[in-house]
């Protein structure tokens, strides 16, 4: 898959997820463009990089700061929706402030970057990709038992996959998502230490699922929501 110079953005670019997603990317040849809150966390390999640019204090649930970071961009090949967060519990015990980010974090992050991806694609007549992040209960709600919101909210990002594809197909906007079960990272290690690790998707491997979806070698996939699951 080749991205020379093409520029691609990448929500959650220095997760665990995001790192690898970056790491292909640049790989590729891409140019990457990652909007941070703060910073990097240590020891993030990418902070240095030449074809790697990092915008500190970009809060991607502002509105206005998402547009002011969307607007200042080169010619936009392609907007990777990676940013997002989780949350565990009963809901009926759920604070106010834990459904508010829930939604915020994962469903408005994703919203608004979707709609300036759009529009810088609009304003320069170019085609484009988007590819957001759902989640496997977004496609098997029965699972987001215990995680209603995290589930509520991912379904919400896959709907509005969906929906957004149909409507864009004309511009030459090929929009979709992926839907990963539990991946295997470090955090997800610690936190469920007697689980499978090799049954859950590694990283790198939905990482190379995204950039296909991504990638000018894509023609003709638009509203997916592609499951990758690993074994599990």
């Amino acid at each position: 898959m080749e991205f020379h110079g093409r520029h691609v953005v990448v929500t959650g670019g220095t997760g665990a997820l995001g790192t690898a997603v970056t790491a292909a990317l640049v790989e590729a040849g891409a140019v990457c463009h990652l909007p941070v809150r703060s910073g990097p966390p240590k020891g993030f390999p990418f902070a240095d990089h030449p074809r790697v640019a990092l915008y500190r204090g970009v809060d991607l649930v502002d509105a206005a700061a998402v547009g002011t970071f969307y607007d200042g961009l080169p010619g936009l090949w392609a907007s990777l929706h990676l940013a997002g967060g989780f949350a565990f519990g009963c809901f009926r015990d759920a604070e106010d402030d834990t459904l508010a980010g829930q939604i915020a974090g994962n469903l408005g992050t994703c919203v608004l970057c979707c709609r300036e991806a759009l529009r810088t694609f609009h304003r320069s007549g170019a085609e484009g990709r988007i590819v957001n992040v759902a989640a496997r209960p977004a496609l098997e709600p029965r699972a987001g038992a215990g995680m209603a919101i995290y589930a509520a909210t991912k379904a919400a990002v896959a709907a509005l996959t969906v929906a957004l594809a149909e409507e864009v197909a004309k511009e030459d906007v090929l929009v979709n998502a992926v839907a990963p079960s539990i991946m295997d990272t470090p955090a997800n290690r610690k936190d469920m230490p007697k689980a499978d690790f090799p049954a859950w998707p590694k990283v790198e491997e939905v990482a190379a699922t995204i950039l296909f979806l991504a990638s000018a070698d894509n023609r003709v996939t638009r509203g997916a929501v592609v499951p990758v699951y690993g074994k599990t």
